[in-house]
């Protein structure tokens, strides 16, 4: 039995998704295909920043607010400084992967993208795709399958820049949000994470450099957090995942083109990954739309370049205390260094502006 495309994706968590979608927008016909069923859920710390809210709006997806929780900015915690700002261009929200997989499953069936649950890709071929003994000839192809990508390496595409590894566990607890902002608190070589997801839950996730080191090992360490979580009902169990920054030295061949985590990642530190896999799409349906995936490549590496930095940033205050806390005084004593900052990590400040708001800070940390 044979079928014909013009996009066959392979994977249907939100980076398929968001490319399925974004190519139907322009017109072309589209298959989804995953080995999972839905919803399909990640460990991560489930916030949305405004611009990734942009970008899931574009795609015509709003979250219900019924089922998501407001959040006015970030604030940072560490060795007892706290410093928080507020979004500069509206607010983000915090939403439980499980149901932004099912609101974009939802928006995927209605443009009339064809999903096939439960059937893994088993290779490619000169002109399709082999599910088992069915071919689907496709035009193009879409590796959308995660950090372990079987598309990558079936496409000759699993060669790094770099590629360093973290480890996330995280939890859901039923208690009431106690702020407005999504939370980092920075510990001894790991961070948590707080974040609302509805008016009675919150998300909170761990991510360090050691497999082994789980939430409630890490959690004495961050007596704040430990003592508001006391007594609180977990509402899901613990799971466990990897933290990738990886940049892959091409992200398409051929007729071949990676999306999302496949395509490469930056740490989940930014929490930027879904706004880059949702602008990604984007980009890749108008190369699809153009009949041309060479304009891909460059496209994937500006999208990448302003969270690339920012990982950096942040994974150098991790690696290092005495720079944290000298940043962070340098933040307490000018609040509006860390709103640049946040300005900047959302997409509202440009590079050239972040530089200048670097030697403010620079100038703060030889004072601080």
């Amino acid at each position: 039995m044979e079928r014909a495309t013009d996009v066959f994706i392979i994977g249907g968590g939100p980076a398929g998704l968001a490319a399925a979608i974004a190519a139907r927008q322009r017109g072309l016909d589209v298959i989804v295909a995953d080995g999972a069923q839905p919803p399909i859920d990640k460990p991560c710390g489930e916030g949305l920043m405004p611009d990734g809210r942009a970008a899931l709006a574009q795609l015509g997806i709003s979250v219900p607010k019924l089922e998501s929780h407001p959040l006015r900015g970030i604030s940072f915690a560490s060795g007892g400084l706290h410093v928080a700002a507020s979004f500069p261009n509206g607010f983000g929200i915090g939403v439980r992967r499980t149901v932004l997989h099912r609101l974009m499953v939802a928006r995927a069936e209605a443009v009339g993208v064809s999903l096939l649950w439960q059937t893994p890709a088993t290779g490619l071929l000169p002109d399709g795709v082999l599910l088992g003994k069915q071919i689907v000839h496709s035009r193009w192809i879409v590796g959308a399958d995660g950090g372990h990508s079987l598309v990558r390496r079936w496409a000759g595409l699993d060669r790094y820049h770099c590629d360093r590894t973290r480890f996330a566990f995280r939890r859901h607890y039923r208690v009431s949000p106690w702020s407005d902002c999504m939370e980092l608190h920075w510990g001894p070589k790991c961070q948590i994470y707080v974040t609302p997801v509805a008016a009675d839950e919150i998300c909170v996730a761990l991510v360090s450099r050691d497999s082994h080191l789980r939430l409630d090992s890490a959690l004495p360490a961050f007596p704040e957090i430990a003592s508001r979580l006391r007594g609180a009902e977990p509402s899901s169990a613990e799971r466990g995942g990897i933290s990738s920054t990886r940049k892959l030295r091409q992200v398409y061949q051929g007729r071949v083109a990676l999306v999302g985590d496949a395509s490469g990642a930056v740490d989940t530190i930014t929490g930027e990954g879904l706004c880059l896999t949702f602008r990604q799409a984007q980009g890749l349906a108008e190369c699809f739309a153009a009949d041309d995936l060479r304009a891909y490549q460059q496209q994937h590496r500006a999208l990448s370049q302003r969270p690339a930095l920012m990982s950096q940033l942040m994974l150098a205050l991790d690696w290092k205390t005495s720079l944290r806390q000298r940043v962070m005084r340098a933040f307490d004593s000018d609040p509006r260094l860390f709103s640049r900052m946040l300005a900047m990590h959302v997409g509202a400040l440009s590079l050239s502006d972040f530089a200048a708001n670097s030697l403010s800070l620079g100038w703060r940390l030889l004072s601080a």
